[in-house]
């Protein structure tokens, strides 16, 4: 019988772990494969790794990493893709967001022996329940990302996706340190089928991700699939030298005109202005991705393991 193993990235989720697993279990029957369940504690402050520990002692198939410290749910998922053992692999989120009911489904589907699937992914076709302007938000960083990198990213694309073991040995052989997961998906390409529900809100808790995480998540997404916002520092260098230039004209008739009762300080503005301007952006947005490149060669491990079993 093959294998399926479920990946699954905790970080402070005591209250939702046990009803997780019981509600993956309702479904074991209907998924012709043997499960394997694999947590990955993310520098949690709460009981989340005793209860993994608990977990484990009542099912062999619950296998658990428990990192030193939060190191953030990118590296919790290639922990849990490198550790699962799966003919095919799920990567889910334990707060129920992600709804097991699904897995049958996906499961059938990369095994429809005429469409051939490596993937089964899942998009979300309603933002109910979210802040509204989280929503507006998370629609515009689609857009933005969309029309600047050649890697589509679909609009409420889930990481709630099975997969086949040779889609997930090619994300794993990608070992970059700045890694965004969505774009990862998506790149590594393979056949995939979406499915899409309407959004669930957790089962219990509160969502770790506040407004500001999303942002620098989502610059990372952009940064790490697209050299777009170069080219845009440079046409926009060349566009404010434009401004700059009739800034100036406009000045001299002016000056011409009406005269000019400080000679020289309105052009003398303008010009550090405009330029200071563009050479601090210019510098901010080279900056962010030197800061990649300096991450990316320190060679830094992704995670650190304090337990596993």
């Amino acid at each position: 019988m093959q294998l399926l193993s479920l990946v699954v990235p905790c970080f402070n989720e005591e209250a939702t772990i046990q009803t997780f697993y019981d509600e993956v279990m309702k479904y074991e029957d209907r998924i012709d494969a043997e499960l394997e369940f694999c947590f990955i504690d993310d520098g949690s402050t709460d009981r989340t790794i005793e209860i993994l520990r608990d977990l484990h002692k009542k099912d062999s198939r619950v296998h658990y990493v428990s990192f030193s410290r939060n190191f953030g749910k990118e590296a919790g998922l290639y922990a849990g893709l490198s550790m699962a053992k799966g003919d095919y692999v799920a990567t889910m989120d334990v707060d129920l967001q992600d709804p097991p009911a699904l897995l049958p489904d996906m499961w059938r589907l990369l095994h429809d022996p005429i469409e051939d699937y490596d993937c089964v992914a899942t998009k979300r076709t309603t933002r109910k329940g979210e802040p509204a302007i989280r929503s507006f938000f998370a629609r515009q960083f689609y857009k933005i990302i969309n029309k600047l990198s050649k890697t589509q990213i679909v609009d409420g694309v889930r990481d709630f996706r099975m997969m086949s073991r040779q889609m997930v040995n090619a994300i794993v052989a990608d070992g970059e340190y700045n890694r965004f997961s969505k774009g990862i998906f998506s790149w590594v390409g393979f056949k995939t089928k979406w499915l899409s529900y309407e959004n669930i809100e957790r089962s219990a808790g509160h969502t770790k991700w506040s407004f500001w995480k999303l942002f620098q998540y989502s610059v990372d997404g952009i940064l790490a699939y697209t050299t777009i916002p170069l080219y845009l520092s440079s046409v926009m260098g060349i566009a404010m030298c434009g401004i700059s230039f009739l800034a100036l004209i406009f000045i001299f008739i002016r000056a011409m005109i009406a005269g000019d009762p400080v000679a020289g300080w309105p052009s003398l503005v303008c010009i550090i202005t405009l330029l200071g301007g563009l050479v601090l952006m210019s510098l901010g947005i080279i900056g962010l991705y030197i800061a990649k490149i300096y991450l990316e060669t320190k060679k830094r491990q992704l995670y650190i393991v304090r337990e596993e079993e």
